[in-house]
């Protein structure tokens, strides 16, 4: 079965003048165009393409990577505000419409925003949306605290910065634990840093307990060899120093150099920390 929206491996059945005829083995076949068709193909050889509906609304694929796929989340730019809605620009020949009943706020062209993927059960075609609680479940998931997780940052609140969780689930980074600039669109690696009764996720942009000093000291470590040794920082350094030069937290910063020191490699003076 050949799956729109998404990667497919298909075999090369016949090149013909248009390009070539991939099939899934079940019967079903989609055709690549010559303009994607690789130099060093083969008749009967697999081929990863990525599977959608052209502008005649035909089943076609293509070697290109779209910057979103199917059930996924992008930040992606508006080219077009049309009379059926904004179309946005995936990285594909033909726009990703986002109708107007699927925008959380009218879209504007040149703007940016966050959108879910999804396939229209009644068109039968790819769609775009900004409502993105509709797609988001906080239910059901295996998610433990100190998990390892891919985040993208997709609002701004009062509290901190909203954050989805591996395609699926719904956090929130608190303003207290960003210690570098973050914006909107932003692809980050995180850390589960609690689960509340109700389900709420809360996320942490840096290791949590031991699994931070490994990395926040090496990070140290590397920038004191870039800086020549010496860093004007120490334990009586205030906060807004520390998070100005490392994008760290206090606590972060004295567990670090604490671990570097018992380990031999600074010394901490008054004037800030040198390599040994």
């Amino acid at each position: 079965m050949i799956e729109l929206g998404n990667y497919n491996t298909l075999k090369v059945l016949r090149s013909t003048s248009v390009g070539l005829f991939l099939g899934d083995g079940d019967g079903t076949e989609v055709l690549l165009p010559n303009k994607y068709v690789p130099e060093d193909f083969e008749i009967d050889a697999d081929l990863e393409v990525f599977c959608y509906l052209d502008n005649n609304e035909r089943p076609i694929a293509t070697t290109l990577k779209p910057d979103i796929v199917r059930n996924s989340f992008a930040y992606l730019r508006v080219v077009e505000v049309g009379s059926y809605g904004a179309f946005l620009d995936w990285g594909l020949e033909k726009h990703l419409l986002v109708p107007f009943r699927e925008q959380a706020n009218k879209m504007e062209d040149g703007k940016k925003y966050v959108v879910h993927c999804y396939l229209d059960e009644e068109t039968f075609r790819l769609t775009g949306s900004s409502r993105l609680n509709r797609f988001l479940s906080n239910e059901g998931f295996d998610l433990q605290v100190n998990n390892e997780v891919n985040l993208l940052v997709s609002r701004r609140t009062p509290l901190g910065w909203e954050v989805i969780i591996e395609d699926k689930y719904k956090g929130l980074v608190f303003e207290s634990d960003v210690f570098k600039p973050i914006a909107i669109g932003d692809q980050l690696r995180g850390y589960i840093k609690s689960i509340r009764p109700d389900n709420k996720i809360d996320v942490s942009l840096q290791p949590i307990g031991i699994q931070m000093l490994e990395p926040t000291a090496e990070m140290i470590f590397k920038k004191l060899q870039q800086n020549g040794g010496y860093l004007a920082l120490h334990d009586k350094s205030s906060p807004e120093e520390i998070k100005a030069q490392l994008h760290l937290s206090k606590k972060s910063f004295k567990k670090a150099i604490g671990a570097l020191y018992k380990e031999r490699k600074i010394n901490i003076k008054e004037d800030g920390i040198y390599l040994l």
